[in-house]
């Protein structure tokens, strides 16, 4: 193994900004190329979403969202869903078999389902989302579902500054979006999924995992941190665990596993984690948004060629050291939906049971594990 020589001790904040100047966007694009090989994570401000939303979000819906009753609560609960969306209680998604010390709500992009029988199991994975009440909880759907919208355009304008710092053509990830790299044709087509998260306050120094080490499966991750609570950690290329600090007014950006794949590790996914918040102090929350795919891509299939002299940048970093967190191997062998779909299963088998109950069978053929 070599050595790493090109680390990190903090994770860069690249403003949005530049690139809508011709003196500085040529500097964005290089600091992006920075992020995306040596880090895998960066944070976005002055970013395209409108912040007046954000603020809604953060300071009005999410909280009275958790406050629900939980009997309204368990009324949307993800067991309802084949989609894996709606409610899960606390401590009952798992990472690396360890309850994750979260409670959450899971949505997605507003999507009709048009599964037929005799399709891939993952033609049912996505479809329409569960939501509470509107009269407990007016204006959250509306308002929920523009901010969704407005940060899975900025995910699709971000491929193309993606792709122009790997040295691509600009719509060289679209691909992966629409088959004809028409990327509008992606809304509507592909369902990106969020999550609205909850951090109590529950944590100790034996027990603190908010979420396992782990690696996003798809494209990018746009995270918004809600609070000001610390507790998000990725791993650096020693496997040192590096803070990324809430910052007002940014994204936090990741790579995920499957653009790691399609750029021969040149844009690389990084572990990270989130460390729950201790007792005594105040409950973190987050959002965060994956950007997925078509379902029926197989990465092998799109091979992309890179100039030596952005494929040296690899070289110049070195390679990662032992990597805790979970792996996404199917990418070279399935169809995007069915690693999508093997994903949400391991972390919900006692969701997927009900809905998937054969490819629960043969993740699990031993009957559902004892931390389920």
């Amino acid at each position: 193994m070599v050595s790493p020589s090109v680390d990190f001790s903090t994770v860069p904040v690249l403003d949005y900004s530049k690139v809508y100047n011709s003196e500085t966007r040529d500097e964005f694009v290089q600091e992006l190329r920075n992020a995306v090989v040596n880090v895998g994570f960066l944070y976005l401000a002055n970013h395209s979403v409108d912040p007046s939303v954000v603020a809604r979000m953060t300071e009005h819906y999410i909280p009275r969202l958790f406050a629900l009753p939980q009997e309204e609560k368990d009324k949307i609960k993800m067991a309802n869903s084949p989609h894996f969306f709606g409610y899960t209680a606390f401590a009952r998604e798992f990472t690396k078999e360890k309850a994750d010390l979260r409670e959450q709500f899971d949505f997605g992009v507003p999507f009709e389902n048009k599964y037929q029988p005799g399709e891939p199991d993952y033609k049912k994975l996505w479809g329409p989302s569960q939501w509470p009440k509107e009269e407990l909880i007016p204006g959250f759907k509306e308002t929920w579902n523009t901010y969704l919208e407005q940060v899975e355009q900025l995910g699709y304008d971000f491929l193309a500054l993606l792709a122009e710092c790997l040295g691509l053509p600009s719509d060289a990830l679209h691909e992966f979006m629409d088959k004809d790299k028409n990327i509008q044709n992606a809304k509507g087509n592909i369902m990106h999924q969020a999550k609205i998260v909850k951090y109590p306050p529950v944590g100790t120094v034996e027990s603190n995992q908010g979420i396992g080490p782990h690696f996003d499966a798809g494209f990018l991750t746009f995270l918004l941190q809600a609070s000001p609570n610390p507790g998000l950690q990725v791993q650096n290329l020693t496997g040192d665990w590096i803070d990324v600090l809430p910052i007002p007014g940014t994204f936090v950006i990741n790579i995920g596993r499957a653009l790691e794949h399609v750029t021969q590790g040149l844009a690389r996914a990084t572990c990270h984690r989130v460390v729950a918040p201790l007792r005594d102090t105040s409950s973190r929350y987050s959002i965060p948004f994956f950007q997925a795919m078509r379902q029926e891509l197989r990465l092998n299939d799109i091979q992309f060629e890179f100039a030596p002299e952005i494929l040296a940048l690899k070289e110049k970093r070195g390679y990662v050291a032992d990597r805790e967190g979970v792996n996404y191997a199917e990418y070279s062998t399935e169809p995007a939906g069915t690693v999508a779909l093997i994903g949400r299963v391991k972390s919900h088998p006692d969701v997927a049971q009900h809905h998937y109950p054969e490819l629960t069978k043969q993740l699990f053929p031993n009957g559902l594990p004892a931390w389920a």
